[in-house]
């Protein structure tokens, strides 16, 4: 068996004495493991910093096997997530969201909204705003969409204030106004327009992370890594 694929590094592993185990998020393929040879000497260690995208070339003898792969360079974004913390935290915290995922399922969708964002991860200005985005296409692909559509209770399309935190439905601004202390706000960036301020993005984070634990984690026994609660401290920081 033998495939090659674009991959962004998630996840690296020590295997014994020179070798490292890797876990990438495969365009084609999903989250997938397989070894490198020579992953933890001096020359390839670099290669395999979680956040590189790389080119793999993974062979096995069958597919149920682990494998190996052989890895080149495609973006290298170690210096990103070095110089920004709140870039390293916020990966970390979507590494660990993709593991809800099961492994080799495609989500090309996420592949790409992954790479995008880490190019993009080291402004603090925008950072805040694409986690969320990030939260909420985890949550699409996981198959509890958010409908920020169209209103709930009237179906209009515009003036979109509030999400139900039951039915994860939008609701206007007039048909929300009596209730607006039991729903989420909605920031409008979340829906393709308006610009943007810090609470809009403490808004959204609330929201989606009201419904990835309810929906996904606890279901699961699962709460909230510290990466996530790291990366919104130092977001705060770099943001005053």
């Amino acid at each position: 068996m033998e495939w090659t694929d674009e991959g962004i590094v998630l996840g690296v592993r020590r295997h014994g004495e020179g070798n490292a185990i890797v876990e990438l998020l495969t365009r084609h393929r999903g989250r997938h493991l397989g070894m490198v040879r020579g992953g933890a000497s001096r020359r390839q260690a670099p290669l395999i910093q979680p956040g590189n995208t790389v080119s793999a070339t993974w062979r096995a003898r069958l597919d149920e096997h682990m494998g190996n792969y052989a890895l080149e360079p495609a973006v290298v974004r170690t210096d990103i997530l070095m110089r920004a913390p709140h870039a390293a935290f916020g990966f970390t915290h979507m590494a660990q969201l993709l593991h809800l995922l099961p492994e080799r399922d495609p989500h090309e969708g996420l592949f790409e909204t992954l790479g995008a964002i880490l190019d993009a991860f080291e402004a603090p200005a925008t950072a805040g705003m694409l986690l969320a985005r990030f939260e909420l296409a985890v949550l699409s692909e996981l198959g509890f969409r958010l409908e920020l559509e169209s209103c709930a209770a009237t179906g209009r399309r515009d003036d979109l204030a509030y999400v139900s935190p039951r039915s994860g439905r939008a609701v206007s601004r007039e048909a929300g106004l009596p209730y607006a202390d039991r729903l989420f706000v909605l920031p409008a960036f979340l829906v393709g327009y308006g610009e943007s301020s810090d609470a809009d993005v403490e808004a959204a984070l609330t929201m989606t992370g009201h419904f990835l634990l309810t929906r996904a984690l606890e279901p699961r026994g699962l709460g909230f890594s510290e990466a996530r609660a790291a990366f919104l401290s130092s977001w705060r920081r770099r943001s005053a």
